[in-house]
């Protein structure tokens, strides 16, 4: 997964424990954004919800802001109203550690036994391991030397946040934090389970001691100010890989590759926040992740280790994650991880926040070379729960960048910074209650905030020829599927997240007739990048290439056991490999309507049973009976579209979609086929009749180009229709030759050849 293991919670019998209340409790809206944004579509149907869905679903739409603002009005935000000097202390006496202090400590989330890396972690010298469970977390976890605090435990500690924690959320790093610093932490290191500290030796890549003995009072490089406008920075390009972005950098940004033209310096000492770089699987998003891979090939990127450090300034920013960076005291305060927003979110809007409240203090980000090499476990990337993120993180950047406070204590600012990103929709009410919750805590494990410093952003920056440093990055051999580095990759990648985006939660169905060892990876490579998931079926099973067994003749009995295990999803898009679906075309059409060719005349068709063969009379008959067995709204529809009982209605079925409100009445027609040998042409146009009169089936697949033979050559395709057929691809040849003919509708599927 990307950042954490971030998997939907596994099915667990025992009890969650009950978490105590506190003044901003509200346990009924417990995880009640993230349970909306993956069931938006069952809220819109339920009518008294429909006010607060609309307000939610205007969050994500940079156009709406209007609409936002007006909502808020109706609806305003309660600013929380603290009297800091009445939190009381918290001191541990839940947990056998209370006596335990360290100064430095590694906070990780775990879901799982412990794993290499987390062993590994434990083997750093000077460093506590301190593992946080939640939902998923088997009960009897234990690592030797480890500190493991299960969803009980982190509920005895009295902690103001826990009533605000999803169960089964890595954000529950938050209570993690806290008990560090009860327990006398001075650095933390926020880590992930899936990656390794190059050589063991966190103290070797970052600066742990800032003040001291150890410190090194050294001049660091840092991007240059000159130019006002330029907010947020890739810093992959620094250390050698330009074509690489990470996660939470804005789309927009992404086709800006070109290295430095100079930079200037910071004296080092006030780099409270240390960002790492990932060699092997760096900090990616799910849109470079479906797009610069093949599908069973894990990432193995490296980048320049012996690249310079470099600082961001005041005014610029940079993505921050929530696995390889080490944070000083004088930044904890900037630990905490929203609740509101979805996960992938959560710690690059973290790192945003606490990048602008860090230059209240005179603080800034340092982004180092390789510090972790982190293992790609070839997963698929929940592309739904960057949605967020990819819609609004470059309007975040240029409001925290304009946003100006008169608070003269640190933790007003923080406070007033968060009540206006909610007021902003980049988080919910949710979040206000959690950082006064969350600031409330740090007060009672007696964290100081620290001093305000004026801001540099106020001051113009004119830098000498004398002050500016050059740094020409390396450009190292990129070893994913690379793309030419072209102003043209921002709109690409606008247009592949527009149809992941519509289909990243529709199943596509696919029969192959032709040889699966020879395009069965093709197919999931190419269509995979665009559905939730490609299922593959042919006539003989191949476990190692997970292909399905199935019988074209009734593949619609396979159906049913499919839609099973993709409860949630939108749609499932069925397609037959002898023909190409040109998905750019299809983002207009109405995803909870039928689509089927009923208009395209050579593929949907009705035959006579007087003077054809016998088995049009069988097919009729078995189908016949079949109908006379149908619910009452299912035969009316059926008979509204069927004239007469002497012809047969046919469908060829290469490529049809069926929408979720259908799936249960779908497998409830086939469930009366029962044994009958009903062909799948016959009984998919019957039942797509009886779910629904065919005037009310979207008619985009009606200018399809359809044809019975296959021409001679390739010139028949078109980029500008919705499907090709017929089309044959049987070996690495054909689709190497597919694929560069379609790159007319899509140029990004040229990385793929």
């Amino acid at each position: 997964m990307l950042v954490q293991d971030r998997l939907s919670p596994k099915t667990h019998s025992k009890k969650l424990p009950t978490l105590h209340t506190s003044t901003f409790s509200d346990h009924k809206t417990l995880d009640f954004s993230i349970w909306v944004s993956s069931n938006l579509y069952k809220t819109l149907a339920i009518g008294i919800l429909i006010a607060t869905v609309a307000t939610l679903f205007y969050l994500r739409d940079t156009t709406t802001t209007t609409l936002l603002r007006e909502a808020k009005h109706q609806d305003k935000i309660q600013f929380p109203q603290i009297n800091w000097n009445s939190v009381t202390t918290n001191v541990d006496k839940a947990t056998p550690f209370a006596n335990f202090k360290s100064e430095q400590w590694i906070v990780v989330s775990v879901s799982d036994y412990p794993t290499d890396s987390i062993k590994n972690l434990g083997k750093i010298k000077g460093w506590q391991v301190l593992a946080i469970g939640n939902s998923k977390t088997p009960s009897d976890w234990s690592l030797k030397g480890t500190i493991f605090l299960s969803l009980e435990q982190q509920a005895k500690l009295g902690f103001r946040v826990v009533d605000y924690l999803p169960y089964d959320s890595y954000v529950r790093k938050t209570v993690g934090y806290l008990f560090a610093i009860q327990h006398g932490a001075k650095k933390i290191f926020d880590a992930a389970d899936n990656g390794d500290v190059i050589d063991n030796d966190i103290g070797k890549h970052f600066d742990v001691d800032l003040v001291g003995e150890g410190s090194k009072q050294e001049v660091i490089l840092q991007y240059s100010r000159d130019n006002p406008n330029r907010t947020v920075v890739n810093p992959y390009i620094h250390f050698g890989q330009r074509s690489v972005w990470p996660r939470g950098l804005p789309l927009e940004n992404v086709g800006e590759i070109g290295h430095e033209e100079y930079y200037s310096e910071v004296f080092g000492g006030k780099q409270y926040i240390q960002q790492g770089i990932s060699n092997g699987l760096p900090d990616v998003d799910s849109v470079f992740y479906l797009t610069r891979k093949p599908v069973l090939e894990a990432f193995d990127i490296r980048f320049d280790e012996h690249a310079r450090k470099v600082a961001l300034p005041q005014g610029m920013m940079v993505p921050v994650n929530s696995f390889n960076t080490l944070y000083h005291s004088s930044a904890f305060w900037g630990l905490m991880l929203p609740v509101s927003v979805s996960t992938m979110a959560s710690d690059v809007l973290r790192g945003y926040w606490g990048q602008r409240l860090l230059w209240e203090i005179g603080g800034y980000v340092v982004v180092y070379p390789p510090t972790v090499h982190r293992y790609d476990r070839i997963e698929g990337y929940p592309f739904s729960e960057e949605q967020d993120l990819h819609v609004n993180v470059g309007r975040l950047i240029k409001f925290l960048v304009t946003w100006r406070s008169d608070k003269h204590r640190m933790f007003e600012k923080i406070l007033e910074l968060s009540y206006a990103l909610a007021e902003e929709g980049f988080w919910s009410e949710k979040d206000v209650k959690f950082t006064a919750a969350w600031l409330q805590d740090l007060i009672s494990v007696g964290y100081h905030q620290p001093r305000l410093m004026s801001l540099e952003l106020e001051r113009p920056t004119v830098i000498g020829h004398g002050e500016r440093k050059d740094f020409v990055p390396r450009k190292l051999p990129s070893v994913h599927l690379g793309v030419e580095e072209t102003g043209t990759v921002n709109y690409e990648i606008g247009n592949l997240i527009r149809w992941r985006k519509n289909f990243g939660n529709v199943v596509l169905i696919m029969f192959c007739n032709g040889p699966v060892e020879r395009t069965a990876l093709e197919w999931r490579l190419l269509y995979g990048r665009i559905f939730k998931t490609v299922v593959i079926l042919s006539k003989e099973e191949n476990v190692d290439l997970a292909v399905e067994e199935g019988q074209f003749d009734q593949l619609y009995k396979n159906l049913p056991s499919i839609f099973n295990r993709f409860p949630n999803v939108e749609g499932f898009m069925f397609l037959e490999d002898n023909t190409i679906l040109n998905y750019w075309n299809l983002v207009q059409a109405d995803k909870t309507r039928l689509w089927i060719t009923h208009k395209v005349s050579k593929s949907w068709t009705t035959v006579s049973l007087k003077g054809n063969s016998d088995w049009f009379a069988k097919q009729a008959e078995m189908l016949n009976k079949v109908v006379s067995t149908m619910p009452v709204h299912f035969q009316v529809s059926y008979k509204e579209s069927t004239t007469t009982d002497q012809t047969i209605r046919i469908c060829n079925s290469e490529v049809f979609y069926i929408p979720h409100r259908f799936v249960t009445d779908f497998i409830d027609l086939v469930n009366l086929v029962g044994d009958l040998e009903i062909h799948h042409k016959v009984a998919i146009p019957a039942f797509f009749v009886a779910l629904d009169s065919p005037q009310n089936f979207d008619p985009v697949l009606s200018t399809m180009i359809y044809k019975r033979k296959p021409p001679t050559n390739s010139t028949f395709y078109s980029a500008e229709v919705p499907a090709i057929r017929p089309w044959t691809v049987s070996s690495e040849q054909d689709f190497i030759k597919l694929i560069r003919i379609m790159a007319a509708g899509d140029p990004l599927l040229m990385e793929l050849v």
